[in-house]
């Protein structure tokens, strides 16, 4: 079981906040370094500073980390162009020495796009340009040097691309999908992912939904055994109760309600939760940090949770 770290930025946090945070991961003996893609904050926090880019954040970070991979849960499809996105992907990977990760999704959140004039089509049309945007993203970086790249997509059609540049790591960075949709999530997983991410469910919801996206694979002759299995869960360890609800009263929630939901407790019933997804195939845990100040609870978990993993 790796562990991951997984913020949220658009909470409020500078990127030196971040960076600190980064650095902190990557010495604690972290796995990766994962951010939101949000440009709006949600619930009763000011936001302030106001957002960050991921992919100006993780460019960032690609030049001052070393080890850590890094990348996004999830990039929203209605934020960029499939090949401009291509291109900075690549060249972040290719910044990083080839730690990049792009997790990419539909996106959901409206309020964001009205916020800052990003047009959000309906439901069903977002994820028709998603499926769009992994076709041509996945068919730039994979197409042989010399040649060109030619898709005739609905939304995004490509004419004669150089399909440059390439990024560090072949065929390509790995591609995560995720989330709860039973029909075109699985069989947009089953295609186009190296890993499926499910965020903040439970270990039966997680059943469930790897059953969907493995059968989607069954469907299209692809051994599932070949991709990767994960869960997204908010963090909130502490030495003991009373620093437990110290933690848990600073992002805003209650010691009972994360204990069932999310990643609550000791170091003890952290790794007992763990457990329970490791049982059902789950291979990464991200850990949503959200007080990014606390630097003390990552190498809390670093030191008396990932030795027992």
């Amino acid at each position: 079981m790796e562990l991951r770290i997984f913020t949220e930025p658009q909470q409020g946090a500078s990127y030196d906040q971040l960076l600190a945070v980064a650095r902190c991961a990557e010495e604690a003996g972290y796995d990766a370094f994962f951010r939101s893609d949000h440009y709006l904050k949600m619930g009763a926090v000011s936001g302030e500073p106001g957002p960050t880019d991921a992919w100006t954040t993780l460019a960032g970070l690609a030049r001052e980390t070393s080890r850590i991979r890094l990348g996004t849960l999830m990039t929203a499809a209605t934020f960029r162009l499939p090949g401009p996105l291509a291109i900075t992907v690549a060249q972040v990977d290719q910044m990083s020495g080839g730690r990049v990760e792009l997790g990419i999704g539909a996106g959901w959140f409206a309020d964001e796009h009205t916020a800052y004039g990003i047009p959000f089509p309906s439901v069903a049309e977002r994820f028709d340009r998603l499926e769009e945007q992994l076709a041509v993203i996945t068919g730039l970086w994979g197409t042989p040097a010399g040649e060109t790249f030619d898709f005739a997509g609905r939304h995004y059609p490509v004419t004669g691309s150089p399909a440059l540049p390439k990024p560090v790591q072949q065929p390509h960075p790995p591609v995560l999908l995720g989330g709860k949709g039973p029909k075109r999530t699985p069989r947009l997983a089953a295609r186009y992912a190296d890993e499926f991410n499910l965020p903040f469910v439970s270990v039966a919801d997680s059943v469930a939904q790897f059953d969907r996206v493995r059968a989607a694979c069954a469907e299209l002759g692809r051994d599932p055994a070949g991709m990767r299995w994960s869960n997204a869960l908010v963090l909130c360890c502490g030495r003991d109760e009373a620093q437990v609800r110290r933690r848990a009263e600073a992002i805003g929630r209650e010691p009972a309600e994360l204990r069932e939901n999310g990643l609550a407790g000791t170091p003890a019933e952290i790794v007992d939760k763990i457990g329970r997804y490791a049982e059902i195939g789950s291979e990464r845990i991200y850990l949503q940090v959200l007080d990014l100040a606390d630097l003390d609870q990552v190498e809390l978990v670093a030191a008396e949770v990932m030795p027992q993993l």
